[in-house]
């Protein structure tokens, strides 16, 4: 089973993109992020015709998450994190799929520190963490994939001193993530390539960071412990980043056994 996630960075003016991403990949499960567009502009026939089923959480010009599955309809199960305030921002969705619960988030950037911006990113941590908290305790196999919006560490990032003052990088938000590890969540892409890789999610446009591999990893998929054993292995679709006019985001993906 292939589960993946995908920062596509405007659906509708990257649909192509993303349609011939799936087609080549056929991921079984695939979470958008940064939909940019409103619930009835999301190009739902175009994925059903490419044999997906979706829900999705749409916001105008902003934000936006979805769940893709192939051959089948996710069934959502959330729309938002409890304690969101009404008409919150679209950065979470939570659905079933083939007896997987997946999140698919889109966290706050929250630049620049010190900000209002950053005062709500740090509010939506907070009841990010509550949530994943409770999912631990339903002992279900839980996947929460998505822009996190955090470089865990010093190796998640090309050039960490020139990071140490951006949102992103913050020691209270590495230590966020540190403490859902802490909890059981386990850190897909560092089971499989180790605490010592470099592994890169994002790469900005400008200054040839691709080709430089000047990146960062902000994309993460975290596993409930009854999920974990299942996971087999994981990489990043680097080849449909480099492609012309894609996602500064490259694909994420995990394969767990069935």
């Amino acid at each position: 089973m292939r589960i993946a996630t995908y920062n596509v960075n405007g659906v509708n003016g990257r649909l192509e993109h993303v349609l011939a991403w799936l087609a080549d990949t056929r991921p079984d499960v695939a979470c958008l992020q940064e939909l940019k567009t409103t619930d009835d502009r999301f190009p739902a026939a175009a994925f059903e015709k490419a044999g997906y089923g979706a829900v999705w959480h749409g916001q105008k010009s902003w934000n936006g998450v979805a769940i893709l599955a192939r051959g089948v309809t996710p069934i959502e199960t959330r729309r938002g994190l409890p304690g969101d305030e009404a008409g919150a921002q679209a950065r979470y969705i939570e659905a079933a799929v083939k007896g997987v619960l997946v999140g698919c988030l889109y966290a706050p950037n929250g630049n620049p520190v010190g900000s209002a911006k950053y005062a709500a990113k740090e509010a939506w941590y907070a009841r990010f963490m509550a949530h994943a908290d409770w999912l631990l305790e339903t002992g279900q196999p839980v996947v929460l994939v998505g822009d996190y919006n955090i470089m865990p560490t010093d190796l998640d990032v090309y050039v960490p001193e020139r990071w140490r003052d951006d949102a992103l990088f913050q020691p209270s938000l590495k230590d966020t993530y540190a403490w859902l590890r802490g909890r059981g969540w386990t850190d897909a892409l560092r089971a499989v390539f180790g605490d010592e890789a470099r592994v890169y999610t994002f790469w900005k446009y400008w200054r040839n960071s691709f080709q430089r591999d000047a990146g960062l990893r902000i994309d993460h998929l975290l596993l409930s412990p009854t999920l974990a054993p299942r996971l087999e292995a994981a990489g990043v679709d680097r080849h449909h980043r480099a492609k012309e006019g894609s996602s500064d985001h490259g694909p994420v993906w995990i394969e767990l056994s069935r």
